[in-house]
């Protein structure tokens, strides 16, 4: 099946889908959480779940990626109502960027106001060690210098301003709540901060792309997130992300060390445990409006 590119991600679309959601949610959920690659453990601490399946939503794509199980889960983590995304979506899969981030806008018109994004990553910066969990304080997105950004095509008000600041993009707030409450788990030393770029994917990066990338100042690479942010933030919603460095980014021509998929997992596991205690306790931190209760 090919993923149809030309529809699915109008306002009409996406309310539609928050509204077929909202039917059948416990609560509506105030925080989103957005799972990578072989982290999707977080969505399993939530208690009192629903779980619905991508393929079950109207509108919604399909998620095609090992380590990706395609679910969303309601329920309430540390007592906020909150919704988490159990495998997300890339541009490598053959949707549209609209598409990729269609999920984005529908957690906006159920109620979402912040959103913790996760994923895994490549580490440019010689300092960054693997199993490193890294606070993004910004991004370059590459694709979008070629004119793929979420955001082209007529804009649409309800959902927020033709021209959205991207300085600001991830919160410093929530930013140095991650460090405080990293610092009190006893995490520092595997914490560290700096710049994600993404690329399109699939292949994993060339040499030469790794040290371009380093030269303009990324910390750490990968295939997702960036273009989540730019329509939460879009969206008016407050967005914190994480990079799970889950293997070290070939500088040398020399290296007999290859990027895969497999090992990007592997990680994952190891250091998963970890990142679920770290968003856990962020959210137990983070002050969020009154929880509201849906009346079917």
């Amino acid at each position: 099946m090919s993923p149809d590119s030309a529809t699915g991600y109008s306002y009409e679309e996406c309310k539609t889908t928050a509204d077929w959601l909202l039917a059948q949610a416990p609560v509506r959920p105030l925080l989103g959480v957005v799972c990578g690659s072989g982290l999707g453990g977080l969505a399993e601490m939530l208690k009192d779940q629903l779980v619905i399946k991508y393929s079950d939503i109207p509108n919604f794509p399909q998620s095609t990626v090992h380590g990706h199980a395609g679910r969303l889960v309601f329920g309430t983590l540390k007592g906020k109502p909150c919704v988490c995304m159990q495998g997300r979506f890339h541009l490598y899969e053959g949707y549209s960027i609209q598409k990729t981030t269609m999920p984005i806008r529908v957690f906006k018109l159920m109620g979402v106001e912040t959103v913790i994004l996760t994923n895994a990553a490549g580490g440019l910066n010689p300092d960054f060690t693997v199993g490193d969990i890294m606070v993004i304080k910004d991004h370059i997105n590459i694709p979008g210098f070629a004119g793929n950004n979420p955001l082209v095509g007529a804009n649409d008000e309800r959902f927020g301003v033709r021209f959205p600041c991207m300085s600001d993009a991830y919160d410093r707030g929530l930013q140095q709540l991650a460090h405080a409450v990293a610092a009190e788990l006893d995490y520092s030393g595997f914490m560290q901060e700096g710049v994600y770029s993404v690329l399109g994917g699939p292949s994993f990066e060339t040499v030469a792309e790794c040290k371009m990338l380093r030269f303009l100042g990324a910390d750490a690479v990968g295939m997702s997130t960036v273009h989540e942010v730019i329509v939460a933030r879009h969206c008016g919603m407050k967005v914190v992300a994480l990079s799970l460095i889950t293997n070290q980014a070939v500088m040398d021509y020399d290296s007999e060390k290859k990027a895969n998929h497999e090992e990007v997992l592997q990680t994952g596991e190891l250091r998963a445990q970890q990142m679920e205690k770290l968003v856990s306790t962020m959210v137990s931190r983070m002050e969020l409006p009154n929880n509201q209760t849906l009346n079917h």
